[in-house]
């Protein structure tokens, strides 16, 4: 089985390590727009054509399934996506992992970039699975970048400014941006005692059900705004793109 993933960066480590934990066969081709960078910004027209162009640039590898995964690209671009190349190629959007974290836990969190914060589309997931929960919504004005960057000072002081924001009586932090995945043990460590809820479990789960169970090779590739290019050097500091070049180097 081929998978590809998309995201504006690095974000798409955390599914693509989450997909390799359950099959470590899978072929996996990661596209990313370091180009375009942050996707948060940016109107949803932009979005969707960067998310596009990505999107056709890892079907060309002859994909068996698509995962967007990214928060962002999941509000604005995901009905063009399917429009684009559904029913032929399953395609598995990004949620916040609010409903779980609600029927688990009275005092929420929602960690997002400050453009998701307050959006219509989270308040929108809020009141679907909110299940009563007082939740709430935090911003985290660079932190994304920071992750990118993989700039660990940025990140510290971005972690420590949301969880300054964050009432103390909260018990569950949802994180709303696929990079915050990549530093969940500094966010852990800034917020004692809270669970955290991200996604790349669940989307790596629904992905593997919609498409067929073929053995692969364990094969990476890596394209970097459409060209082939290796694992970027940020990626490795992390522990899932580290895991990644890994067995991509034993395949």
């Amino acid at each position: 089985m081929k998978i590809g993933l998309v995201d504006s960066g690095v974000g798409l480590l955390a599914a693509a390590a989450a997909v390799r934990r359950v099959r470590a066969d899978a072929d996996l081709v990661l596209a990313s727009d370091p180009a375009g960078m942050p996707w948060g910004p940016r109107s949803a027209q932009d979005v969707a054509a960067r998310a596009l162009d990505c999107a056709r640039a890892a079907a060309a590898y002859g994909l068996d399934g698509l995962v967007v995964a990214c928060n962002t690209a999941s509000v604005h671009a995901l009905p063009a996506l399917r429009a684009a190349f559904e029913p032929g190629l399953p395609v598995v959007g990004t949620v916040p992992a609010i409903k779980p974290a609600a029927a688990a836990h009275r005092e929420v969190a929602i960690w997002a970039t400050p453009a998701t914060t307050g959006s219509s589309y989270q308040r929108g997931l809020i009141a679907e699975f909110g299940n009563g929960a007082r939740i709430t919504e935090v911003p985290c004005p660079g932190l994304a970048d920071a992750v990118q960057h993989a700039d660990q000072d940025a990140v510290e002081a971005a972690i420590a400014a949301a969880a300054a924001l964050t009432p103390s009586a909260v018990s569950a932090v949802v994180l709303g941006c696929t990079h915050y995945e990549l530093v969940a043990d500094r966010i852990s460590a800034a917020l004692p005692g809270a669970a955290l809820y991200g996604s790349a479990d669940a989307v790596a789960a629904q992905a593997l059900r919609r498409v067929a169970a073929t053995p692969g090779g364990g094969t990476l590739e890596v394209l970097l705004n459409g060209r082939p290019a290796p694992l970027p050097a940020a990626a490795l500091a992390y522990p899932q793109g580290a895991a990644l070049a890994v067995t991509a180097a034993t395949a």
